[in-house]
């Protein structure tokens, strides 16, 4: 693979997707490096996503565990929340974390280079740093500069100050009331966070349900779960203005024509990621951007220069790091490809098994095909569902919310998706995960032991009813 350049395989960008594709590319024998020029070495899910975040939910759910024993005829007498030392529990695991993954990235079969990166032309970088900057050349590229909170325009919102989800994981005091401006992930994780540690929270939607990413379903048992619990659920909302009103903070909105306020402590916006490509001379190098912001690539995750590649959430698709991590692999594998002017066919991506979890209470999770999904794909299927409140092992742990539902296509009963609301969602559905890439069916799901009283069990009740209605359709 000898080039007139530095490197065969430069990534910029040294978080989860950045680091599995250098680590591909330099086990096939390819020149590569890492730059980051982050203040911290780690990437956004150990820095400000999964890992701090979910440190936080775990504290809220026992949290609200506690403040319920009663039911299980346990006498307790909470305390208190200490955000002290949630916020302590949290900074250790993550310099765990972070000492791993700079032990990684320091020590790999590839160079780390610390700076910023930016393109001169399409196969140069000037990368500034403390020490001044010093030009690296490379015949391939990667892009997994990760993502940055996304900005609303609301007339009043910057003057009257809020928080992001980045601020928001470092909070040392759980406001009083809180108003969080979203419904998606990040907001309903941190918005039911805030709830069970103290603070009257509001959600507030422009969508007419919360978590699109699902099935509607999915969505209003969700709601349903957040309204007994106190959080305050607005959706099918427009933003009017945000001001001042004394102390508290003001948010104005229309809702169905009429005008209504709520008013808060503090406003949490968690309206969504755009990816980061700012100040990464993208023109220079023959990369399209899209009005929207978001990265022109095909379906081997090429830019529209066809040696620089993305992954992660740099590529504006798929938040969630092991997929970004899969299109790390992806792309280095088909970086190779290009610079060894392989005749071998480019891998494309394949997102059959794409899963995602929200780890709220009841958590949700999903792999493959949603009802909206197939409907839009014209896909030919068999429902069923059953819910978890009429489930022994969950009826024991007091389980309220939550259903499992599975997609069948019609020609053979094969799963296509599968949907999860409920304890443990997250870990659930790796069964059907399996399941999907074997293309099992419903019947298979049925055959399959499944040990009594447990969790995993509810599962074989919607496989038997889609095989009934298979069965009776033949």
């Amino acid at each position: 693979m000898a080039t007139p350049y530095d490197y065969d395989f430069v990534v910029i960008g040294g978080g989860s997707a950045g680091y599995a594709a250098a680590r591909t590319a330099s086990a096939q024998g390819a020149r590569a490096a890492v730059v980051e020029g982050g203040k911290e070495i780690g990437g956004l899910c150990v820095l400000r996503g999964c890992m701090p975040s979910k440190s936080f939910l775990e504290s809220a759910h026992r949290w609200h565990d506690i403040q319920h024993a009663g039911e299980f005829g346990l006498k307790v007498q909470p305390v208190g929340v200490d955000m002290s030392v949630v916020q302590m529990r949290k900074q250790r695991l993550i310099a765990g974390f972070l000492s791993y993954r700079t032990e990684l990235l320091k020590h790999g079969k590839f160079d780390f280079i610390r700076g910023w990166a930016s393109f001169d032309d399409p196969h140069t970088l000037s990368v500034k740093s403390e020490g001044g900057t010093k030009k690296i050349t490379s015949a391939t590229f990667l892009l997994s500069t990760g993502s940055v909170v996304r900005c609303v325009d609301v007339p009043g919102l910057k003057e009257t100050g809020f928080i992001t989800s980045d601020e928001a994981l470092m909070i040392d005091k759980i406001p009083a009331s809180m108003v969080v401006l979203g419904g998606g992930v990040v907001a309903v994780e941190l918005g039911q966070f805030f709830a069970r540690m103290g603070s009257r929270t509001t959600l507030i939607q422009r969508s007419d349900r919360l978590v699109r990413n699902y099935d509607e379903d999915v969505s209003a048992e969700l709601e349903s779960a957040f309204v007994e619990e106190g959080i305050d659920v607005r959706t099918g909302t427009r933003l009017v203005r945000v001001e001042r009103a004394g102390s508290m903070k003001k948010i104005v909105y229309e809702h169905r024509g009429a005008t209504n306020e709520v008013m808060a402590e503090e406003i949490l916006c968690a309206l969504g990621r755009d990816p980061a490509l700012d100040g990464l001379g993208l023109e220079k190098a023959g990369v399209e951007v899209s009005k929207g912001g978001c990265l022109t690539l095909d379906e081997t995750l090429a830019t529209t220069a066809p040696h620089i590649f993305a992954a992660g959430d740099a590529t504006g698709m798929h938040e969630v790091v092991h997929i970004g991590i899969q299109q790390g692999e992806w792309a280095a594998r088909n970086a190779l490809r290009v610079l060894r002017h392989s005749t071998e066919p480019m891998e494309k991506v394949d997102y059959r098994l794409n899963a995602l979890v929200t780890f709220t209470d009841p958590e949700i999770a999903v792999v493959g095909l949603t009802e909206i999904e197939a409907k839009e794909k014209g896909i030919d299927y068999v429902t069923a569902k059953y819910p978890f409140n009429d489930h022994g092992k969950s009826m024991i742990m007091g389980v309220r919310f939550g259903f499992v539902k599975l997609l069948a296509e019609k020609t053979r009963g094969e799963i296509i998706g599968a949907e999860i609301i409920g304890p443990h969602a997250s870990d659930l559905i790796h069964e059907q995960i399996a399941v999907m890439r074997y293309h099992g069916t419903a019947a298979d799901l049925v055959a399959m032991p499944h040990y009594h009283p447990t969790l995993a069990e509810i599962i074989t009740y919607p496989a038997e009813e889609i095989v009934e209605k298979l069965a009776e359709m033949r």
